[in-house]
């Protein structure tokens, strides 16, 4: 029973069903409870990624038992081939005792929708169609005991009265926006790094090519003979005939930035090798853009019953634009608390272990953040990062060494030189 004998609808709301809600909605309802999703969109839906998952990625998959059969989408793939300060460069993942050596592909349209599945299956009640309007607060105590939320049709327009629902505990995974942590007044920091990614679609004939493709020098123009802009871009081949082919940038702060990112994409992609096919016919739907919150954007991740995951609390890698890992590891690690916290005998035993969840994310990830910020400061300098690749391509490797950094794929105990490298970086520098 919720407060003054209100009965509660669940024992953890979830707001958000992405990659981040279903992993904290599939290990609450493994842990027992009793989860409620609820999810403003429709599945399948359309989100923007660059649709390639690192093996970081791969091992939270594996972690939750997600099935990744050829047969129902997935495409494997070894490595990053790399292109830069005119070298080619193909380097495989790392082979590992922490991480799987190989990435996966798979769409985020079918990607999200299986995520979802797979927490039903374990027992989440995901609520489609139902978009959070703000947080219920006790008026004795100021904590968060529920959410309003109202329906909405496909169209996202309101389809009904607005509706609450009552829990002790909300896990906030409702993205960038983070319109919930904003109701609760916390904002994004303005110091901390922000990108951008842009992809589109295209019919190709190297939908099945076995490697993920990183391009580091964007030029607006034939290379050589205009002007290099900030950011890179990617190919991921998803092998059902299509590929996805995007450009991230990134600024040190959460900056405006007048650069038209989508005309820029296809400015480089004219420049691509024609093999590829990437020609106006073959492109397969509009250029869609979308915002990356980066190292820890937004604090903190736990206040007042309330806990932020993924995208809400800025969990996006600084380094590379990835996120769908770093939000499943926080929905993993917001579920064990939470778990923990209900073993708890007393209202302030709870309240401690609550309060750990914060500290677990800044413990795994703040050092490894707090380096990818200077990283960013750099490379949005394109002439720092032509100087990088001119001259850090050709030696194989100190850029096996960079993959493991940029990727955040290194044993974090053992392992070679290099790892131990990364470790002691990580350790030695302040958390973010």
């Amino acid at each position: 029973m919720g407060a003054e004998g209100l009965r509660d609808d669940a024992d953890v709301i979830v707001v958000g069903a992405g990659p981040a809600g279903s992993t904290a909605a599939y290990y609450l309802a493994v842990a027992g409870l009793d989860v409620l999703v609820l999810e403003k969109t429709a599945f399948p839906r359309e989100k923007v990624c660059g649709d390639g998952f690192t093996p970081r990625s791969v091992r939270e998959l594996v972690a939750m038992g997600v099935p990744m059969r050829p047969e129902d989408g997935w495409i494997r793939n070894k490595g990053l081939r790399v292109y830069g300060g005119g070298h080619r460069l193909e380097l495989p993942w790392p082979d590992l005792d922490a991480f799987p050596d190989y990435g996966v592909s798979r769409t985020r349209r079918d990607f999200d929708d299986a995520l979802a599945t797979h927490a039903r299956g374990a027992g989440a009640r995901i609520q489609e169609l139902t978009s959070v309007t703000g947080p219920v607060l006790d008026d004795r105590t100021g904590r968060v005991v529920g959410v309003t939320a109202r329906p909405v049709g496909a169209s996202g327009r309101k389809a009904g009265d607005e509706v609450t629902y009552r829990a002790p505990l909300v896990v906030a995974a409702d993205g960038v926006s983070g319109r919930l942590a904003l109701a609760l007044g916390i904002e994004k920091d303005p110091k901390r790094p922000m990108g951008v990614a842009v992809r589109t679609y295209f019919r190709t004939p190297r939908h099945d090519d076995e490697w993920m493709e990183s391009h580091l020098e964007l030029w607006d123009g034939p290379p050589g003979r205009s002007k290099l802009m900030p950011g890179y871009g990617w190919i991921f081949g998803l092998g059902d005939g299509t590929a996805n082919v995007g450009l991230g940038s990134v600024s040190s702060r959460a900056a405006t930035t007048r650069i038209d990112y989508k005309d820029l994409l296809q400015r480089w992609v004219a420049q691509t090798p024609r093999s590829w096919g990437f020609t106006p016919e073959n492109q397969v739907g509009p250029v869609r853009s979308a915002a990356l919150p980066m190292a820890f954007n937004r604090k903190p991740h736990y206040t007042r019953g309330v806990l932020l995951v993924g995208d809400a609390g800025g969990m996006v890698n600084p380094f590379n634009g990835e996120g769908i890992a770093y939000a499943m590891q926080a929905a993993r690690n917001a579920a064990e608390v939470i778990a923990q916290a209900r073993s708890r005998t007393t209202d302030a035993a709870r309240e401690r272990t609550l309060e750990t969840y914060p500290r677990m994310m800044s413990r795994e990830l703040g050092g490894y953040y707090s380096l990818g910020r200077v990283f960013v400061s750099l490379i949005e300098h394109p002439e720092v990062m032509r100087i990088c690749t001119r001259y850090g391509l050709p030696r194989p490797a100190l850029m096996r060494l960079t993959l493991k950094l940029l990727a955040d794929v290194y044993e974090p105990r053992g392992g070679d030189l290099s790892d131990r490298f990364i470790a002691a970086l990580t350790r030695i520098a302040p958390s973010a």
